[in-house]
């Protein structure tokens, strides 16, 4: 069994911010894979389905994003499941908007809510980090992630939801290498190669050949002096 976790702050006024994209992935998922209702527990919203023969849970801790890992922690021991078995999906200020990154252990990077769950479970579960941008200075930070992603966003950030429901599959599975590829396929995928040039990029076709001359040398010359 994979417990996947999303990571956000309960409540509509937060549900479009930054800090809420962990939980729009799990909505994505369950949404597209016919995943049972959301309902109420481990101090949180879970919602089971399966991939083939994995069973699976997602969790969207309702503790707020600093308490997160009380929610990570008793949906762990109910079903007696170790770090090895959590996949979390974060916010991460540090890569690009529309980047995708996976990771295993290693420290929170200051990410309050990866601070909780280290607290409660350690760190050596798996991260699905994705990238929202930084606005340039960490004093900025907290009401950077805390605003709404802006309209200009909200393609990039279909996309990459699209992709994370496309390979969650894979990702369950172990294979995060077909994960990121079914992402990168939704947020940057290859043009089409029977797309035409623009005109100024055409290639101008080269000029036909004359026709052959097939006249006889008398000829030639008579005509000369037609």
């Amino acid at each position: 069994m994979k417990l996947i976790v999303g990571l956000g702050n309960p409540g509509s006024k937060y549900a479009g911010n930054r800090h809420n994209i962990g939980f729009m992935a799990l909505d994505r998922i369950a949404s597209d894979h016919g995943f049972a209702p959301w309902r109420g527990k481990f101090q949180g919203s879970i919602s089971e389905g399966r991939f083939g023969a994995d069973k699976v849970l997602l969790l969207k801790p309702e503790t707020f994003m600093n308490l997160s890992g009380q929610s990570v922690g008793e949906a762990m021991r109910f079903h007696k499941l170790g770090p090895q078995d959590v996949i979390v999906f974060h916010d991460e200020i540090d890569l690009a908007p529309a980047k995708v990154r996976l990771k295993s252990g290693g420290g929170h990077a200051g990410h309050n809510g990866l601070r909780s769950v280290h607290g409660h479970i350690g760190p050596d579960y798996d991260r699905v980090r994705l990238g929202v941008g930084h606005p340039g200075h960490k004093d900025a930070v907290p009401g950077y992630v805390l605003r709404d992603f802006a309209k200009a966003d909200q393609d990039w950030l279909d996309d990459v939801l699209r992709g994370i429901s496309d390979g969650i599959e894979q990702l369950v599975a172990g294979r995060g290498d077909r994960f990121l590829n079914a992402v990168a396929l939704r947020a940057a995928p290859p043009r089409s190669s029977t797309t035409k040039p623009k005109a100024d990029q055409q290639v101008k076709s080269a000029p036909e050949p004359a026709p052959e001359d097939t006249r006889t040398p008398m000829q030639k010359l008579l005509d000369r002096f037609k």
